[in-house]
């Protein structure tokens, strides 16, 4: 757990006093397609009738972002050769945490896995989960190793991207001095698509992120979400 960058600046901290770091081990859309009806010849002419089916009204598609470019594909199947397990939007931070101190963090990332570009922080997926980003068509793959951000996380930023990979995408640089993001003009969060392609097996729910006071970071999740279908727009 550690401090993240971003406006506000402020997280939620966790003392390993209070949580041991065994309880931070490791967070359809139905298609129809109406039958064809298929008509056969016939050498006498059969009486016309004329028959009206009920309306059905399919529920909403929820698309995979055009930058995506994914191709069609059934829920929970591959497109291409990438299973999309879930997909949406939502603002993101930055944060290293090298267990300096300087960023504020107070040691290794939830994981244990050193701190590397690619690493994300999340507050209710499974550690391990895997996926990417999608940012003014910038394109970066992440894995959870963290948890975060905290408070921030009631206010709806669900992702504490690397900081490496936030200046990449905004066009920024990365300080090592610092551990923040130079060249921004002060741009802390930004909004992101997200697309889960591998869900981690320990602790966290496997759906939309929640807040962090959620606690559903320390909870099995037996009832993934149903893989959305994914389209081309």
């Amino acid at each position: 757990m550690r401090f993240s960058f971003g406006i506000p600046k402020s997280r939620f901290f966790i003392a390993a006093t209070l949580i041991g770091a065994s309880a931070i081990t490791s967070a359809s859309v139905v298609s129809l397609i109406p039958s064809s009806a298929v008509a056969s010849s016939s050498a006498l002419p059969a009486p016309a009738l004329s028959v009206q089916a009920p309306p059905v009204q399919a529920p909403p598609v929820q698309a995979l972002p055009a930058s995506a470019k994914t191709s069609a594909s059934t829920p929970g199947s591959e497109s291409g050769s990438e299973v999309v397990l879930l997909n949406g939007s939502t603002k993101a931070s930055y944060f290293w945490d090298d267990s300096s101190g300087r960023a504020g963090d107070t040691g290794l990332p939830a994981s244990g896995k050193p701190m590397q570009k690619g690493m994300i922080a999340s507050p209710s997926w499974p550690l391990m989960t895997e996926g990417y980003v999608i940012y003014n068509g910038k394109k970066a793959n992440f894995f959870v190793g963290d948890r975060g951000p905290g408070v921030p996380s009631s206010s709806g930023v669900m992702i504490d991207l690397d900081a490496k990979t936030f200046a990449e995408l905004t066009g920024g640089t990365f300080n090592p001095n610092t551990l923040g993001v130079d060249g921004t003009g002060g741009l802390g969060h930004i909004k992101v698509d997200y697309v889960i392609t591998k869900w981690g097996s320990g602790p966290g729910k496997k759906n939309y992120p929640v807040p962090f006071s959620a606690g559903a970071w320390k909870r099995i999740d037996n009832n993934p979400a149903t893989p959305p279908q994914v389209i081309n727009k």
